[in-house]
């Protein structure tokens, strides 16, 4: 049940994250107009690979980490400061290259300085550490009430569309915050270390093994919005990073199980019970297999008209890439159960950055005709077949390691039921009449169909919920 009860936790405030947003968006599209939304969304995919230089592969490696050593609240507290003096000092070199940069970098500077609150954000960020003891609900609420704050903030002062510095600080001075209301609980949750046993520097090189597989992942989400821009325009990066908010949105429900399931399977591994791993392995693929099929073809049925209804006008071409991007729900959804929650607790890293390194070069290599030929939607596709290259690694990495038949037991009956609701949520969509409350009975339509259908082939996932009800009331 605790693992149930944080993923639910991370699965709310994920949403959260990015439901805010797409509840601004919606506001900002209008007042900053498809061009200040493409500069702020072009300016954030370069502070971003900063971002990544100073995060350097913490968020992987101290969840797994703390979850290693958490039943000793003295290796606790020492692995935690040693792990944050490293960031701090990553963070701090970082933003001295971003300085550097600036100085040759004279386009947007104002939008650049702005999104820097960004990376000085990263430096606070001790979600990790909460992630690893699953302690998840301190997260959320604390955050949670920051981002809310943050929506409030962006309605009353962003106005018209000179207003995008005011925007991107807003954004950026809410990530601050919310690393800052985690600092209070560290002093209840960690006990005293003498600093002088803090050896903070035999951590760099394992953050370096996973630091390799982030940048490869950095390239392939940020690359396509910084090649947009160059290639095509800052309105193109913006129209990507609309249709990407909404589909991450739907992968939030798919892949919050990741974060949560690390520090879990790394604890299961560390006291070396490998059957208890692939047991959590294949119910939590089952799970998300549950989830992605009905998420990627009912966002791929709706597309076409909630991108311009949502947005307003001028966001049509959204839509068509949303129904194109709408794939990597399923893809990203396997490649989070077989990389994060399997590859890395049990120490295959080597494995794990091969398959997000062959993403990142699958991407390179097809975003330049790709984008050439057919711009956003070319960038979309490129974004689609990379995805799908990392999965493909991790399944032929993994051949030896799982059963194959135990691991898609259930995967064509998703298949089926999605397919199926697809085909009537479809032409609804294309033929019904074109209001929120006829996407409303859409959705509601195909979230029938599928369960009805779930249940009618008796789909593994149903067991499983059975078997859930069951204990929860026998207790």
């Amino acid at each position: 049940m605790k693992v149930i009860k944080n993923y639910l936790y991370n699965v709310g405030y994920q949403v959260l994250a990015i439901i805010v947003p797409l509840i601004t968006s919606a506001y900002i599209s209008r007042v900053l107009r498809p061009a200040g939304v493409g500069a702020n969304a072009f300016t954030n995919s370069i502070i971003q690979y900063f971002i990544l230089f100073a995060n350097m592969g913490i968020g992987y490696y101290g969840n797994r980490q703390i979850a290693y050593v958490r039943e000793n609240r003295e290796k606790m507290a020492k692995t935690f400061w040693e792990i944050q003096i490293v960031k701090t000092i990553m963070t701090i070199l970082s933003f001295i290259v971003f300085e550097i940069f600036m100085i040759f970098y004279t386009r947007q500077a104002d939008y650049m300085w702005a999104q820097s609150i960004n990376l000085i954000a990263v430096a606070f960020d001790i979600s990790w550490f909460y992630e690893g003891i699953e302690n998840f609900k301190v997260t959320v609420l604390k955050n949670s009430f920051v981002k809310i704050v943050s929506m409030v903030a962006i309605f009353i002062f962003v106005k018209n569309s000179s207003d995008v510095t005011l925007y991107i600080i807003i954004l950026g001075v809410s990530t601050l915050l919310g690393n800052l209301t985690l600092w209070p609980n560290i002093r209840r949750d960690l006990p005293k270390v003498s600093y002088k046993k803090l050896k903070p520097w035999p951590h760099f090189l394992p953050m370096m093994e996973l630091f390799i597989p982030q940048i490869a992942v950095q390239v392939y989400v940020q690359l396509n919005r910084t090649m947009l821009g160059i290639m095509i325009n800052e309105t193109a990066a913006g129209f990507y990073q609309y249709s990407d908010n909404i589909v991450r949105m739907s992968l939030t429900l798919v892949t919050a199980i990741g974060t949560v399931m690390l520090p879990h399977v790394a604890n299961a591994f560390a006291q070396g019970d490998i059957k208890k791993v692939n047991s959590i392995l294949y119910k939590s693929f089952d799970f998300v297999s549950s989830v992605a099929y009905p998420m990627m073809f009912g966002l791929a049925a709706i597309s076409l008209t909630l991108a311009p209804k949502y947005y307003g006008p001028g966001y049509e071409l959204v839509g068509k890439a949303m129904m194109i991007e709408s794939f990597v729900v399923l893809v990203i959804g396997w490649s989070n159960v077989l990389g994060v929650q399997y590859l890395l607790p049990i120490h295959k890293q080597k494995d794990f950055t091969i398959s997000v390194t062959c993403g990142a070069f699958v991407n390179i290599v097809l975003n330049i005709p790709l984008i050439y030929l057919w711009g956003l939607n070319g960038a979309m596709i490129s974004t689609g077949i990379s995805e799908f290259s990392v999965t493909a690694y991790q399944l032929f990495a993994v051949r030896h390691l799982l059963n194959f038949k135990e691991l898609f037991r259930g995967s064509w009956k998703y298949f089926i039921s999605s397919f199926f609701m697809f085909i009537v949520v479809f032409w609804m969509n294309r033929n019904l009449r074109d209001t929120w409350l006829m996407m409303f009975v859409e959705i509601l339509v195909g979230v029938l169909i599928y369960g009805v259908l779930v249940i009618v082939l008796r789909a593994p996932i149903v067991a499983q919920a059975k078997m859930l009800i069951r204990n929860r009331f026998s207790k």
